[in-house]
């Protein structure tokens, strides 16, 4: 008995790569008209970007991406308002698939931003850094990388970019939330997200999502890999770097918006999560960015 063995149709190859960014740019922070050989995805992680470019002109807000095409002349500025972070990766493909979301932005879905989130971890596995310096026209690979994760960063970057051109053809996203899952850890992680600049206490969280204090704990856990503390620290040093790359407020004052209990603490906190103070980070953003 023969098997008869079909060959796979390919509609959308990535062949090489150039780069792979996570910048934190500060307000009013531009680049000159760019152009080059290969595609260019950026994206809003937080905060928003003004485009200019041959195929679309306009803003670009949180959770939004463009992709230049090969050879399309591009510029960003960040408003006078906003220090956006903000993922960029070059790449080379040829697909006519993808000409559509070079002129327009498009709102990436949550399985999107977790596809995203994946390329951006195998690329620091497999890129040197610097990951946020401007114009790194060879970025060096490590000598020595994880089985696979360059190859992942291929295969990733593919699926993204077909799944894109599905969605987007589609009536309504066909690639949903996963069903099941645990919704209590789901709501009290949303309600977190939304309301970490003010007190949140365990007590106040148990009462609103009728459970009790150990539960709770335990499920937040679970669901994030951090306590109830870190994590809303970590929201608010996210938040923090961000004030201070827009620029006209004090540490003091970035402590107070974000409810540190004083700057000394907020000092300790970014210090152990950032492993540099408040006053080393922004040298480090502004010279990386000159």
């Amino acid at each position: 008995m023969e098997f008869k063995l079909k060959p796979f149709k390919i509609q959308l190859t990535v062949s090489r790569i150039a780069n792979i960014h996570y910048f934190e740019f500060t307000h009013n922070y531009n680049t000159k008209g760019d152009r080059h050989a290969f595609c260019e995805l950026v994206y809003v992680d937080s905060g928003a970007l003004h485009i200019r470019a041959d195929n679309f002109c306009g803003a670009l807000t949180e959770n939004q991406m463009i992709l230049h095409g090969a050879n399309e002349t591009h510029s960003l500025a960040c408003p006078d308002d906003s220090a956006p972070n903000v993922i960029i990766i070059g790449f080379e493909c040829e697909s006519d698939a993808l000409a559509p979301f070079s002129r327009r932005a498009v709102t990436l879905s949550e399985p999107l931003k977790r596809l995203l989130a994946e390329i951006i971890r195998e690329g620091r596995a497999v890129f040197l850094p610097p990951y946020d310096k401007p114009n790194v026209t060879d970025m060096k690979k490590r000598e020595n990388y994880p089985f696979g994760a360059d190859q992942m960063i291929k295969l990733l970057l593919e699926t993204f970019l077909i799944k894109l051109v599905c969605e987007e053809s589609a009536a309504a996203p066909i690639y949903e939330e996963a069903p099941g899952g645990d919704a209590l850890a789901r709501g009290i992680v949303e309600y977190v997200r939304r309301n970490f600049t003010e007190k949140i206490s365990l007590g106040e969280l148990a009462f609103l999502f009728g459970t009790n204090r150990t539960t709770l704990c335990r499920t937040f856990r679970a669901a994030t890999g951090q306590t109830l503390v870190e994590y809303v620290n970590g929201l608010k040093i996210r938040e923090a770097k961000r004030l201070m790359r827009a620029g006209g407020m004090t540490f003091t004052e970035i402590a107070e918006t974000l409810r540190f209990d004083s700057i000394h603490y907020f000092s300790r906190v970014f210090k152990k999560t950032e492993n540099m103070t408040p006053s080393e980070y922004i040298r480090t953003v502004k010279s990386r960015l000159e």
